[in-house]
């Protein structure tokens, strides 16, 4: 007779699981036994830290739009998980999470590392459950996934007491997964919203989430085009749509630039598509007014629960965006000039002054999109380094961004290691403030373990630029924890096995960034960056004279 663990791995291979990333733990020893047998089939990416495997495992449920797989020993393990459970959840992708637990026999004595896990993780995860009979494994393991997966998908959590799983498993592993068919979409709701398309002045389309179908995309697409109606991507998901297109006017997201602000606030109708309304794409719910905005608002949403969770629709559509999009004929209205000027206003905006640094990353951004291929997929974790792959590259139909909506830093590193593993074929550049590097660095060793090295781009200027910016706008000249002293960064790569070099000047770059192409084990540069150089159009002597002149 198999054990839990043989029939919790089957079950996951059966449900189409292919790879995990973990840390190993004792607490799941009858897990990583079963996985034992199934490499090729079911591989385990050994990581570093479980930050970093959680990270990863959220990562590929965004870039695959399956759920990604992680498993991590109880307590501290968990603890350090946690992380990524949060990201999921925020960027609307499936994840599971294992947890080991402590034997069902300790269970309330506050044994070893235990946790409540249904209360740690329960107002975090989509899911939270525990198994506590082997022979429920595969009833919790598909119900798991299907929670995952369906309506907003995130990410759900299942704790694995250690007897259970190596206790004897009569139950038969899963043979498949369910086929899930998301909700339909009304005729009438489409013609609805048509009608009210076709009445606006100044209308626009607000897109989100990472599970759109290629099909879907299109459509929506073609149906922008066709009608000339602009169109704008929730925070960090610009990707979802071509950014070369006549109609895409930016990202609704942090640093919001001033035309798409302006495009929120005098839209008479917004079509928004499988979007949350979180703070950042309604810059601190300003831009609609709560609960009711003047803007009439058709949301159209796979789970009922994000419909007026916080606003109010005219028109609430619990169903499939991408049907909703292939339902949508064309329509069209004296919105030309609107629709224009927010493109135009856009296209300005990659115009940005010379920097103030050594390196400059308005000519480092222009320099990738030039050599890039369409299918390159960005990663970045949080800091205001992230304007450069956000706001100034250009993602076509093919290429891909990961990047988390929690402002976790280090999400960047492992989210990369994780798209080399999902598609070793593509070129994958991470880019990482020196403060978001040092919180994951560590997985560069997972990278080389297992094959799947990307290219680091390091923009080291030597302070926490994020929290330097608040300080010097709130309490200017009043410097206080955010200057860091800095390892080598590229001896650091190298005693990983990767290229590095440091790259001092800008005009170097090019040719440093062919070498790590080239490389063949990934790479990591790292770019001498100015602290001036901490936003496109504004140095941070300006921000702290602008902040004592209003003091004065």
């Amino acid at each position: 007779m198999k054990h839990g663990g043989q029939v919790l791995i089957e079950s996951l291979v059966a449900l189409g699981a292919t790879k995990s990333f973990g840390v190993p733990g004792e607490s799941y020893l009858a897990a990583l036994d079963a996985m034992h047998d199934t490499g090729g089939q079911f591989d385990f990416v050994l990581c570093r830290n479980e930050g970093g495997a959680a990270f990863m495992a959220a990562a590929w449920g965004k870039l695959t739009r399956t759920p990604g797989i992680c498993f991590v020993t109880r307590g501290p393990g968990a603890t350090n998980a946690s992380i990524g459970v949060h990201t999921a959840m925020q960027d609307s992708v499936p994840m599971l999470l294992f947890v080991g637990q402590v034997g069902t026999d300790m269970k309330g004595r506050e044994a070893f590392q235990e946790v409540d896990y249904r209360a740690m993780f329960g107002t975090v995860a989509k899911w939270a459950v525990e198994i506590e009979r082997s022979e429920r494994i595969p009833e919790i393991v598909a119900r798991a996934w299907s929670v995952a997966v369906s309506g907003r998908p995130g990410p759900v959590v299942i704790a694995l007491p250690e007897d259970v799983l190596s206790a004897p498993c009569e139950a038969p592993a899963l043979t498949g997964p369910a086929r899930l068919v998301a909700p339909g979409v009304d005729a009438g709701a489409v013609a609805e919203a048509q009608a009210m398309l076709a009445g606006a002045q100044r209308p626009l389309i607000l897109l989100g989430g990472a599970n759109w179908t290629e099909t879907g995309a299109a459509a929506l697409q073609a149906f922008a085009e066709a009608s000339d109606i602009p169109v704008a991507a929730a925070f960090r998901f610009q990707d979802q749509f071509d950014n070369f297109s006549p109609v895409y006017v930016g990202e609704a997201g942090v640093g919001m630039p001033p035309h798409v602000r302006k495009l929120m606030l005098d839209a008479d109708v917004i079509l928004a598509l499988n979007v949350r309304f979180g703070e950042m794409t309604t810059d601190g719910y300003t831009l609609l007014d709560v609960p009711q905005p003047v803007q009439k608002l058709i949301h159209v949403h796979l789970s009922d629960g994000e419909i007026g969770k916080v606003y109010q629709p005219v028109l609430g559509v619990h169903g499939s965006h991408n049907a909703f999009a292939e339902a949508l004929a064309p329509v069209s209205g004296d919105w030309g000039d609107w629709r224009a000027q927010a493109r135009a206003a856009y296209e300005a905006g990659f115009d940005a002054p010379e920097q103030p640094s050594p390196v400059d990353m308005v000519k480092v951004t222009a320099h990738l999109r030039d050599v890039l291929p369409e299918d390159a997929i960005l990663t970045n974790g949080a800091g205001n380094f992230t304007v450069w792959p956000n706001k100034f590259y250009k993602f076509g139909p093919k290429a891909r961004l990961l990047a988390p909506q929690s402002g976790a830093m280090g999400y960047g590193l492992p989210a990369a290691v994780a798209a080399k593993v999902a598609a070793p074929e593509r070129v994958v550049v991470c880019f990482a403030g020196d403060g978001d590097f040092q919180m994951n660095c560590q997985e560069l060793a997972t990278a080389a373990q297992h094959g799947a090295q990307p290219i680091v781009l390091i923009v080291n200027n030597g302070i926490y630029g994020t929290i330097r910016a608040h300080q010097e706008r709130h309490y200017p000249e009043r410097v206080s924890g955010t200057t860091m002293v800095n390892p080598d960064f590229a001896a650091l790569a190298r005693a990983y096995g990767f290229h590095a070099e440091r790259v001092e000047k800008t005009e170097d770059f090019p040719a440093a960034f062919e070498r790590a192409l080239a490389s063949g084990t990934g790479a990591v540069l790292d770019l001498d960056v100015s602290p001036e150089a901490l936003t496109p159009r504004q140095t941070l002597s300006q921000m702290r004279a602008a902040a004592l002149a209003a003091r004065s």
